[in-house]
């Protein structure tokens, strides 16, 4: 699934600019989206292969975003990006198809992804 098409919800600016490069230089096309009501409207005007969501985030928390895009497409591949390890113990986290903890090195959150999308 060369060129695919991920959406990237993070409410750091910097996070975003750098899974976007990093993201990009692997060949698949990038948007991006602040918060979780921008991930929600830009996945309602579009399709994306995946999503790489953060989970704290002000106003809609990655979580609440998570199960409203699952429950609007059960079968859309979202994986929880988090600064935080804890959430992986979450319950509401296991929904998601993977899970990375953030980081400048994003050789994991590469792999996931590819592994997700049969890479």
């Amino acid at each position: 699934m060369k060129n695919a098409k991920i959406l990237v919800v993070d409410d750091e600016e910097n996070i975003r600019l750098l899974f976007k490069e990093e993201l990009e230089e692997e060949g698949f096309d990038v948007d991006l989206a602040s918060n979780g009501l921008e991930a929600l409207d830009k996945l309602k005007k579009g399709r994306f292969d995946l999503v790489v969501l953060d989970i704290k985030m002000p106003g809609m928390d990655g979580i609440q975003a998570l199960n409203e895009i699952k429950n609007a497409n059960k079968d859309q591949p979202v994986v929880l990006c988090s600064a935080y390890g804890e959430f992986k113990q979450d319950l509401s986290s296991w929904v998601s198809d993977g899970y990375v903890v953030k980081s400048a090195d994003t050789r994991e959150l590469k792999q996931t992804i590819k592994n997700i999308l049969g890479l």
